[in-house]
């Protein structure tokens, strides 16, 4: 079973090098995997439980990614120091959650962003956090809602759906997590899976 506590995830994350994208990327991008502990029916935190932050980004048109769940994140810019510092500031844009006040705990692995299965020439870098205190989300225009998900209900398989997508006269079904009324499904699946995948994998790599 996979241990997805804040201790576990810390312990896994430390030391690793994110893999980077070996191919050509004409956009770079970067979100925050932000987390705390489960809170339980009693009130009182779950410390081997995980909850991670999840948004669900407002309905745009000319937006390949409109109203699907996500990340926190966004386009790096000039401005920005590296991509850490996009993901920093575009958490404190979209959900008001100064992310520098909280723990980082480390980077996975960079994915190519597709649409339609083809590969939009935009790469995206996830950094993995841990909130230190309570926090009061506000949420921007870009945000339509924003939820705490159960690590461990997702990586433990509890939560598998398909999604199912229409594309022309052909149904294609994806893998995702059924949270609530909510599926997370594409490139923030991937993002997961990846996280689980080096939970699981007991060291780093």
């Amino acid at each position: 079973m996979i241990d997805v506590g804040l201790g576990a995830i810390r312990g896994r994350l430390k030391d690793r090098h994110a893999t980077r994208y070996a191919g050509e990327a004409r956009k770079r991008a970067a979100v925050a995997a932000v987390l705390r502990p489960m809170i339980g029916l009693s009130g009182e935190l779950e410390p081997l439980e995980t909850e991670v932050l999840l948004i669900r980004r407002a309905e745009r048109q000319g937006d390949p990614w409109s109203g699907q769940m996500a990340f926190p994140g966004g386009h790096y810019e000039p401005r920005d120091a590296d991509m850490l510092a996009t993901a920093m500031r575009e958490t404190l844009e979209e959900v008001g959650l100064d992310l520098s006040q909280h723990e980082l705990i480390g980077a996975l692995d960079e994915h190519p962003a597709t649409y339609q299965g083809r590969f939009t020439g935009m790469v995206i870098a996830p950094f993995v956090f841990a909130l230190k205190s309570d926090v009061e989300l506000t949420p921007n225009h870009e945000v339509a809602s924003v939820i705490w998900a159960p690590l461990g209900q997702m990586a433990r398989g509890e939560l598998d759906v398909q999604h199912a997508l229409q594309r022309g006269n052909e149904t294609m079904h994806f893998p995702a997590f059924g949270i609530g009324p909510h599926v997370v499904w594409g490139l923030t699946h991937r993002m997961l899976q990846n996280l689980f995948e080096n939970l699981a994998a007991g060291k780093p790599r």
